[in-house]
């Protein structure tokens, strides 16, 4: 397959902005999001048992879960995209370690790997993601005051109490 310049810029822009969104939830910008979504983007961490919502609502979660003694590495990896116009969809691999403070000498380390799956629109600024629902696909080392993440399914709003407790 032989790819235009406009196809070529649009793969590296969109690359970029998933780039972006690793960066901003390491550095808590969470007003760096502005740049990465749509104004009325949907955003799904439901199999995750947090939130579905807007930007302000994924921004509010997000300072929550930042409060809790802990901090993690959002790396994306291989991303199946298609490219129609001015939108596209892709499937993007994410491995999240996260260093856990449990109170001893040495953080808990545990593991995260997800799967974004993402639709984007060209805006007057570029690319944005117009709406993201994350897959679970495994967690690893889970430590117990966070058992409940390995469960499927939970009473709406108990997990995102949880997380963003204490």
């Amino acid at each position: 397959m032989t790819l235009s310049l406009q196809d070529i810029s649009d793969r590296l822009e969109i690359q970029d902005l998933l780039v972006a969104y690793g960066y901003a939830m390491e550095g808590h910008d969470w007003d760096a999001l502005d740049a990465v979504f749509t104004a009325d983007a949907v955003i799904d961490y439901t199999d995750l048992h947090g939130t579905r919502g807007d930007v302000a609502t994924t921004k509010q979660f997000m300072q929550a879960l930042a409060n809790r003694p802990r901090e993690a590495q959002y790396l994306v990896a291989t991303s199946r995209l298609q490219i129609d116009g001015d939108s596209a969809q892709s499937r993007t691999i994410g491995r999240h370690p996260c260093l856990i403070d449990r109170g001893g000498p040495v953080p808990h380390v545990m593991f995260c790997g997800i799967w974004y799956n993402d639709e984007f629109v060209r805006t007057s600024e570029g690319w944005r993601i117009k709406e993201r629902v994350v897959e679970r696909f495994y967690y690893h080392n889970v430590p117990p005051e966070l058992a409940f993440l390995e469960a499927p399914h939970l009473a709406e709003g108990c997990a995102c109490q949880a997380m963003t407790a204490g």
